[in-house]
């Protein structure tokens, strides 16, 4: 396998123009975003370094869609996450190899044969909630951001979910989630995946959650959290988001275009409350 890229970290402030490069007044805004601003130019074209830049993230890209994900590595990480009676489920959809799943979507939709029949042979159980681990279009995002999401999101749901076996899937897309769930009598599936990489994040992890999920569901009927990772959503902030969606999905017996994420405007993350609390104790010292 080939080695990974360094994680993404935004691009540093730019240095000195030489006499060729005509610098961008918007150059000191780098600093604080990974996205291609303020790149100055010689002449006109761009400057080499920020060629050789762009070279290199779309060399990156290109990795983490064509690298297949190590799935024996991440499930063993996984179940350290799992009860020892509950072993992570190692499927593969219909997709057999990745030049397949690129050009085959619908393949990438279905589990495999031997899969199926894995799933067919579990004894039949019911559950609140499964997760899918599926590699999508980055497997560098599934290896960078499933673990350690999965270690915060698990624990707030010990209390009122029952969660299902976690399973991990190569050559999956989405709706792979829903035959799955249906297979394990989940109430509710939520798939984690890698994201389309763009040209300044190759590591975008996306999470799709649909309420009674069966096979033939379509994009309408799921809710989408995109950008996890460390430089984009980070991992509080997204099992917040996700906590409160399944929250109401179980309630109000729906999930997609019918509802609506108000997390952000009903209740805030843990760092937003603690600075909210610091806020107001500045403002009324105790007495």
């Amino acid at each position: 396998m080939p080695p990974r890229p360094p994680a993404q970290a935004p691009l540093p402030a730019a240095e000195p123009a030489s006499a060729a490069v005509t610098p961008n007044p918007w150059e000191r805004l780098r600093q604080f975003t990974s996205a291609r601003i303020a790149l100055g130019r010689a002449g006109t074209s761009l400057p080499t370094r920020a060629h050789l830049d762009f070279a290199l993230a779309h060399a990156q890209a290109r990795m983490a869609v064509h690298t297949e994900v190590d799935i024996e590595l991440l499930a063993g990480e996984l179940q350290t996450l799992a009860p020892e009676a509950q072993p992570v489920l190692r499927l593969q959809s219909a997709a057999q190899d990745r030049p397949t799943y690129l050009q085959r979507p619908d393949l990438g939709r279905r589990l495999g044969a031997e899969s199926r029949t894995l799933l067919q042979g579990l004894p039949t159980a019911t559950a609140d909630v499964v997760f899918v681990v599926a590699d999508g279009l980055s497997s560098l995002a599934i290896e960078r951001n499933a673990l350690p999401f999965l270690r915060q999101m698990l624990p707030a749901l010990a209390e009122q979910w029952r969660v299902g076996p976690i399973s991990v899937v190569r050559n999956a897309r989405v709706a792979l989630g829903d035959e799955i769930a249906a297979a394990l009598g989940a109430s509710l599936v939520v798939v984690l995946i890698g994201e389309r990489p763009g040209l300044s994040s190759p590591d975008s992890m996306g999470l799709y959650m649909t309420w009674q999920p069966r096979p033939g569901m379509t994009d309408e009927s799921r809710n989408c959290i995109s950008n996890v990772r460390e430089q984009g959503l980070s991992y509080a902030h997204a099992v917040h988001k996700l906590h409160y969606l399944m929250q109401q999905a179980r309630q109000r017996q729906l999930s997609g275009v019918q509802l609506k994420d108000e997390s952000d405007t009903l209740a805030a993350p843990e760092q937003a409350r603690q600075a909210f609390m610091l806020g107001s104790s500045a403002a009324q010292p105790p007495r």
